[in-house]
């Protein structure tokens, strides 16, 4: 995988300013670190998928309500449930620095959650070339607390793609997920060319965040 220093450094809250050289150093250090305990999995399995009044969706497995996916599955005859985690590795990593040094522990923290979109984005665009060839399209993934689709979901989604056995993800009551660098998350299937690629930041209303790009 090739890792964005960009991405990083914006997670640690740099925005658009270049780091120093210690900063980047470290970086190197931690990210060579956490790649060697990464351990990434990724699981998904495909629904039919029917869009209802008054923004209610029904996925087969399970029904929900949002305004905002209604709108990014606009088109969809199918939708993909997937999940993907970096493994207990990196958890361990980054119980151990959060005892022994937190300035380390701050960098990997960033560096992992640049690594696991990274890796999302990887597989997503192997899942896009494997559809596209048998003539459909997917839509960006949108996963639940975007927006208005609810963080309850995860419950369903990891339920139904059977996450602890298949990948390790399990939930806690709050519906945290452990590993805590995993992701869920729905993507449509459309036979309708989708003209623009919006994801992340682009597709979330919270305008004031501080890792918006």
């Amino acid at each position: 995988m090739e890792i964005s220093r960009k991405e990083i450094l914006r997670y640690l809250g740099y925005g658009n300013k270049e780091s120093d050289e210690q900063i980047s150093a470290l970086v190197e250090e931690v990210l060579e670190e956490l790649l060697a305990a990464a351990s990434p999995k990724c699981i998904y399995r495909a629904f039919p998928l029917t869009l209802l009044p008054e923004d209610e969706i029904d996925f087969t497995v399970f029904r929900t309500k949002s305004r905002n996916l209604s709108k990014n599955l606009a088109d969809c005859e199918e939708v993909l449930l997937f999940a993907a985690t970096l493994g207990t590795g990196v958890d361990v990593l980054l119980h151990k620095y959060t005892r022994l040094q937190m300035s380390r522990a701050v960098i990997m923290q960033a560096a992992a959650a640049a690594v696991i979109e990274e890796y999302c984005d990887q597989e997503n665009r192997r899942l896009k070339q494997e559809y596209e060839a048998r003539g459909f399209y997917l839509r960006p993934r949108f996963s639940p607390g975007y927006g208005d689709f609810s963080l309850e979901c995860q419950k369903d989604i990891t339920t139904v793609l059977e996450t602890p056995k298949r990948i390790g993800i399990m939930l806690t009551e709050s519906l945290l997920m452990t590993p805590s660098k995993s992701v869920t998350a729905v993507m449509g299937v459309s036979k309708k060319p989708y003209r623009c690629e919006i994801k992340g930041c682009e597709s979330c209303g919270k305008k004031d965040c501080a890792y918006r790009r």
